[in-house]
């Protein structure tokens, strides 16, 4: 599922294009991606402009002249511009001299409405996000929480953007258990796992997302982040740091993936 980084990635190359361009025609071809009356969400876009597009954690947030349009690209969602229609393309957004596309294999990921100037539900629920929220803030509010500390870190209404890839690599930097108490983090530590986090993520950004199976920008361009890793997906490889095998759990029902010796409990 993309995460903060290739979200991010999308959203930054989808910005230039879209913003001041007016629908024409919008086209909704599934059930599972746009709940709801398709017919009458393309009748009430036609016509209105893109204000800006911006991300909040995982999602794509379209603003436009009136109401606004949250976009989660699930498992196998991708926005391209410019795209050429599939057996998979379940969104269409004619543009004044674009064409936007929404391809999604599995169907996983969401196309939805709001109204006027309100937020989307699903974005206001969210947490802070990872690349804002003070150091001070995130160590108390972790240190708060008695749950496991990947768990935590996965959930969306505690911080926003985190998924598999990018928790498991942070606290790989960390050096912290992904079954550690959350509580029984030190400040000390728990302030390494912030500095983790931004750091791990900047740098993700720079290198546009990991591509690890379906994931490509707006320009249908493949992230590079993937070849940095130093935990996940590196299940019997040596660990960068220690040359113990890294090794693979379940967390939480996630694959999770740590050094056994460096991640000690």
């Amino acid at each position: 599922m993309p995460e903060l980084p290739e979200v991010e990635t999308v959203v930054r190359t989808l910005a230039p294009h879209l913003k001041g361009q007016r629908i024409a025609r919008a086209e909704f071809r599934s059930k599972f991606v746009t709940p709801g009356d398709r017919k009458a969400l393309a009748a009430r876009l036609a016509g209105r402009e893109i204000v800006s597009i911006e991300r909040r954690g995982k999602f794509i947030w379209i603003r436009l002249d009136q109401g606004s349009l949250a976009v989660h690209l699930g498992m196998t969602g991708r926005l391209l511009f410019n795209g050429v229609e599939g057996p998979h393309t379940h969104g269409v957004f004619e543009l004044n001299d674009a064409l936007l596309i929404y391809d999604d294999p599995r169907q996983f990921g969401r196309i939805e409405w709001s109204a006027g100037g309100a937020t989307p539900k699903r974005i206001a629920v969210l947490g802070p996000e990872p690349l804002i929220i003070p150091a001070a803030d995130f160590i108390g509010q972790l240190r708060a929480r008695t749950t496991k500390v990947k768990p935590l870190l996965l959930n969306q209404t505690f911080l926003a953007g985190l998924g598999n890839i990018y928790v498991d690599e942070a606290l790989f930097r960390a050096a912290i258990h992904p079954n550690t108490s959350a509580k029984k983090i030190s400040r000390p530590k728990a302030q390494v796992l912030h500095q983790a986090i931004v750091e791990i993520l900047k740098v993700a950004i720079d290198h546009r997302g990991s591509s690890i199976s379906d994931y490509v920008d707006a320009d249908g361009q493949r992230g590079g982040f993937q070849s940095l890793h130093q935990a996940y997906g590196r299940e019997g490889e040596p660990c960068v740091r220690c040359q113990t095998p890294i090794k693979k759990i379940l967390v939480a029902q996630r694959g999770t993936h740590f050094c056994p010796r460096c991640q000690r409990r």
